[in-house]
């Protein structure tokens, strides 16, 4: 297991690597937010990102935002930081769990195994992730069942709703254009009328996913150009 260590103070990181490679997992480390998205985007092999939030260059608020543009990879706030609007703001942004300084080690533990078993075995990275998709903002997409869950809780998604939701994520990084959707998901040629029926979908699909609809993450549009889910 690879885990990305993200802290402006050395002296953290030494603790955390010493701490981390005890228990098994290999560590990479960066020492601010820019750092760590270059290395999340670079590294593949990342199964867990322990992000500080106040850091130089890059808040890790930021970077976690900037993270969750293209990767679905977990991340475990480390910082000093503990009131609840500053855990609201980190979760906003894509954050998987927190932990506040001073911690346990223990409990520190404890998360690192819990996420990172649960990213192998659901999302990008798991031989399980051909049947289940992790998608932005806690979101995961069964496609064979047909289920979606976001930070663990069912969705009520509708059929159309639903196999729009499979035809991005298996175009996933690609945008699709109204006319090619319309197509794959009614299976009929596309009429005047049809880019305001994908157009409605798609809002409906945004108001039941969307941490904000109105600045959407998950299902994003590329103006001139279409819809893409990263």
């Amino acid at each position: 297991m690879r885990i990305l260590v993200v802290d402006d103070e050395a002296e953290i990181r030494k603790i955390l690597k010493l701490l981390l490679e005890n228990a098994g997992y290999e560590v990479i480390e960066a020492q601010d937010g820019l750092s760590a998205v270059r290395a999340a985007r670079e590294d593949k092999g990342i199964d867990l990102c322990i992000m500080d939030m106040m850091m130089p260059n890059m808040s890790g608020v930021e970077a976690t935002a900037r993270i969750r543009e293209f990767s679905g990879l977990p991340i475990l706030f480390l910082t000093a930081k503990s009131l609840d609007s500053d855990k609201e703001e980190a979760y906003s942004k894509g954050a998987d769990d927190y932990l506040v300084k001073p911690f346990s080690t223990r409990e520190l533990l404890m998360k690192v195994e819990a996420l990172t078993r649960r990213y192998n075995m659901y999302g990008a990275k798991g031989e399980s992730a051909h049947d289940v998709i992790r998608l932005w903002g806690g979101v995961l997409l069964t496609p064979d069942t047909r289920e979606v869950t976001k930070n663990g809780v069912p969705v009520d998604v509708r059929d159309k709703e639903m196999d729009l939701l499979i035809y991005l994520a298996k175009n996933r990084g690609r945008v699709v254009d109204p006319r090619e959707l319309y197509e794959g998901v009614w299976g009929e040629i596309p009429l005047p009328s049809s880019n305001n029926t994908v157009t409605v979908h798609i809002l409906n699909l945004r108001r039941k996913l969307e941490d904000n609809p109105s600045s959407p993450k998950l299902v994003r549009t590329v103006w001139g150009k279409g819809y893409q889910i990263d």
